[in-house]
């Protein structure tokens, strides 16, 4: 790297209040005039005298604390590390990741600081799509999906779709400390939780919710995720248009009754009757269509990510967004970088982001251009999606890119005071 890059990068890296040494290419200007013709003795007093000041501001700049910028190991980058970066002003949850992670004692582990970041936005519901207490599915229930991956290791531990148990990014956790699998689901996912010592069975509905569900009830099931179905304006239950005839659905029907008894008997409840309402509204926002995605850098130079989301608000039950996807909502790689993402999962999920951005990184791209390079790619299919994505490389140089929306993700490195929020547009 050349010395104009390597100051311009390291004031990129360094942030506010980085007060960097001068750079080489000052240093080494300032050298004694060319006096070689004239005076041979004096020329190589000069030499002398020019070789030492380079020499000196060579060691200056190995020193120097923003020569994160130029590379290098854990040694190096020790100035600007540790590092947590977080989707939205989730200024507590990055708070909690940094107490563990800046630890005097030497500091927690990546891993365990994303624990502690996203723990902390569960136990706050963060804008009511993180943790229990919100986002519930058509049938009222709020479920829990959430990933870790260390990118040391890659290894990758995920929920989906769990229920009665409030910790998801903990249970991811277990998954991969306790498993050789990547990604549990459901009940199965919850008495696994439960097992390994996560508190549970436990109600993860909440007065919001429950008056949030009944709302959205009354005003006919509008919006949903249904499509290609009838009623298109009110409440289920849904058949494909124009593929069941109304015998084959009393078949149906009748087998379900005799096989069930009562227990399927409000499935067949419809609220025809109901007056229409526009079924077209849009279904995804921030507030409820969320994931806290989370990357630490620890000391080491260590990276880890997490997610957490209890997934769209009235989504069809069993649906499984990007949260738990590796390479959608989130993805580290040590050698790399990492990156996470907020939005319309299950867009998003189709084209995995993250792991288009850190790729991206490992062929050369800057964050920004990796960033803006993996959102466009969802924009050329999906114009009208919402999402966005941060990128940080192992060098704890950020950035961040969107559509549909304006975007913030929040930052704290070691020249910071406290947490930062940086607004993206589209």
């Amino acid at each position: 790297m050349g010395p104009v890059a390597c100051h311009l990068a390291a004031s990129l890296t360094c942030g506010t209040g980085c007060s960097p040494k001068a750079p080489l290419d000052r240093i080494a200007v300032s050298s004694a005039p060319n006096t070689e013709t004239s005076h041979p003795q004096a020329s190589m007093e000069s030499k002398g005298r020019s070789s030492v000041r380079l020499l000196l501001g060579l060691l200056l700049l190995r020193f120097n604390w923003c020569s994160a910028a130029s590379g290098g190991g854990a040694e190096e980058l020790a100035g600007t590390f540790p590092v947590v970066v977080s989707t939205w002003p989730f200024r507590e949850a990055v708070r909690a990741a940094w107490e563990v992670i800046s630890a005097a004692d030497g500091g927690g582990s990546a891993v365990d600081a994303v624990v502690a970041g996203c723990s902390a936005c569960e136990v706050l519901r963060c804008d009511g799509t993180v943790g229990p207490g919100g986002s519930p599915d058509e049938n009222g229930e709020t479920t829990l999906d959430a990933l870790i991956m260390n990118g040391a290791t890659m290894e990758i531990g995920a929920v989906a779709a769990m229920r009665y148990v409030k910790d998801g990014i903990k249970a991811a956790k277990l998954v991969m400390e306790h498993s050789k699998h990547t990604l549990l689901v459901g009940d199965k996912a919850t008495s696994f939780a439960i097992s390994m010592g996560l508190p549970g069975p436990s109600n993860l509905s909440s007065p919001e919710s429950i008056e949030k569900w009944e709302n959205w009830r009354q005003n006919h099931c509008q919006p949903n995720f249904w499509k290609n179905v009838a009623p298109a304006s009110s409440c289920g239950p849904y058949h494909p248009i124009n593929s069941v005839s109304a015998e084959s659905e009393d078949d149906v029907k009748d087998v379900v009754h005799d096989s069930q008894g009562g227990v399927c008997q409000e499935w067949f409840q419809n609220d025809n009757l109901l007056e229409p309402m526009n079924s077209h509204l849009k279904v995804v926002n921030r507030h409820n269509h969320d994931t806290i995605s989370m990357t630490v850098i620890d000391k080491m130079g260590h990276i880890a990510v997490g997610t957490s989301t209890n997934g769209a608000t009235f989504k069809i039950p069993g649906r499984v967004g990007d949260g738990p996807i590796p390479g959608s909502s989130s993805y580290a790689d040590d050698e790399v970088g990492a990156c996470g993402a907020t939005g319309d999962g299950d867009v998003m999920m189709r084209f995995l982001p993250c792991y288009q951005v850190v790729e991206s990184m490992r062929r050369g791209m800057e964050p920004l251009d990796a960033a803006r390079d993996a959102i466009s790619r969802i924009a050329r299919k999906y114009p009208d999606f919402v999402g966005a994505v941060f990128a940080i490389n192992r060098k704890g140089v950020h950035a961040g890119a969107c559509h549909g929306w304006t975007f913030q993700y929040s930052v704290r490195n070691s020249s910071m005071h406290d947490v930062e929020v940086i607004t993206v547009y589209p």
